[in-house]
């Protein structure tokens, strides 16, 4: 790679959504999406013109909420910032990777249950396809869905760790370590490279992930903007 060319983790979505992942790419010009009830992530070029957010409005709709993670400019006048916070994004940097016998491959059948445990532990959006982003691995106490982790973006030669998440009941016995690292032992068996984000202010989350063998790649932010509710004619 040559002095300053963009890597491919500095737009994880645009990257995904070009690459591994292009058979989900919905379209208009440059901007990306994956279908809505797969995931919110969508792409924008690493620097978009007034063409690129005219189309991300036709894209979205006016009134709707996207998200720009990953983008650090400014928004045209009209739309509204609704959401920042500050993110990290981290890389495997030597993980001690290993399946976990306990651990199984959930599936479509699996999604109530998982939309179920969402609600509850808050790790972030899945949605009723989301599963269909990449393996998802789960433990099961007493047949109830307790703890899972799995894969959300894939940038060529990455794959991200997403979808961390224990119930409260059987929090403090390592079950998403070591789902964090049988996701991980998958990716590797690729011949790929798992990496993460997580909130910059998720101190808890970073000293674990460290611990584990990822290192700290870059500050990102994590951003959504609502498309104003009048567009202009060009793109209505």
């Amino acid at each position: 790679m040559t002095a300053g060319a963009p890597h491919v983790l500095d737009n994880p979505a645009l990257a995904s959504l070009t690459g591994p992942h292009a058979p989900f790419a919905e379209k208009r010009g440059r901007v990306l999406r994956y279908p809505v009830d797969v995931s919110p992530w969508l792409a924008l070029p690493d620097a978009p013109d007034a063409g690129d957010w005219a189309d991300l409005a036709a894209l979205a709709g006016p009134g709707a909420e996207v998200p720009l993670t990953a983008y650090a400019g400014e928004v045209p006048e009209g739309w509204e910032i609704t959401f920042h916070v500050e993110g990290v994004q981290l890389v495997d940097d030597g993980l001690s990777t290993a399946p976990d016998p306990e651990a199984v491959r959930l599936g479509p059948a699996d999604v109530p249950e998982i939309l179920d445990l969402i609600e509850r532990t808050r790790p972030g959006p899945f949605l009723p396809r989301t599963i269909e982003m990449g393996t998802y691995l789960g433990i099961r106490r007493d047949g109830a869905l307790v703890a899972m982790a799995g894969e959300r973006l894939h940038p060529p030669g990455w794959t991200e760790i997403s979808a961390v998440c224990t119930d409260a009941a059987v929090r403090g016995q390592g079950l998403a370590t070591r789902l964090i690292l049988a996701v991980a032992h998958g990716i590797r068996e690729r011949g790929e490279t798992p990496f993460l984000h997580t909130g910059a202010k998720n101190a808890g989350a970073i000293r674990l992930y460290e611990s584990l063998g990822f290192r700290l790649r870059r500050t990102t932010a994590f951003l959504a903007a609502r498309v104003p509710e009048r567009l202009p004619e060009a793109v209505s």
